[in-house]
């Protein structure tokens, strides 16, 4: 990550900015993928919260969320629900400055039901290479533990 100095959107004024930058190639869409995976997967919302501008919009489910404070705040709610939370995030398609992608994730409840959840999400990306929004739509199913798909070591 290397510190911006000026910017024409003020959104992004002195943040760092977040490679592969925009536009992308199959292979820098490919990789800005991967990040988003491996970060969520960190389950860490301050160090995910700021991959997006300090104004990024969201729509997560019915959800609305706008800026880097409201995003850490549902991440920190989100992945205090969803224990064991692990994600596979798949590109769908690209263009300049956007990406689609498909996933799912698995996560239990503290009451010990597991879910499978799965969704599209589209994206859009400043210059920077910080997302400035994102749509999601995801659906959850009930699994039972041993159908699980994503198990790691911890």
């Amino acid at each position: 990550m290397t510190k911006l100095t000026t910017s024409a959107n003020p959104a992004v004024d002195t943040v760092e900015n977040m490679p592969p930058l925009p536009p992308f190639t199959l292979e820098t869409a490919k990789a800005k993928v991967q990040a988003a995976e491996d970060a969520w997967n960190s389950r860490n919302p301050d160090k995910v919260s700021l991959a997006y501008t300090v104004d990024s919009e969201w729509r997560n489910r019915s959800e609305f969320i706008k800026g880097r404070n409201q995003i850490r705040e549902f991440l920190t709610r989100k992945w205090n629900a969803e224990l064991d939370y692990r994600l596979k995030k798949t590109l769908w398609s690209f263009t300049e400055n956007r990406i689609s992608v498909k996933f799912e994730y698995e996560y239990h409840t503290d009451s010990g039901q597991w879910y499978r959840a799965y969704g599209n999400e589209n994206w859009e990306f400043a210059p920077n290479g910080q997302m400035q929004r994102r749509e999601a739509s995801i659906n959850d199913v009930p699994i039972q533990e041993s159908d699980r798909k994503f198990r790691w070591e911890r």
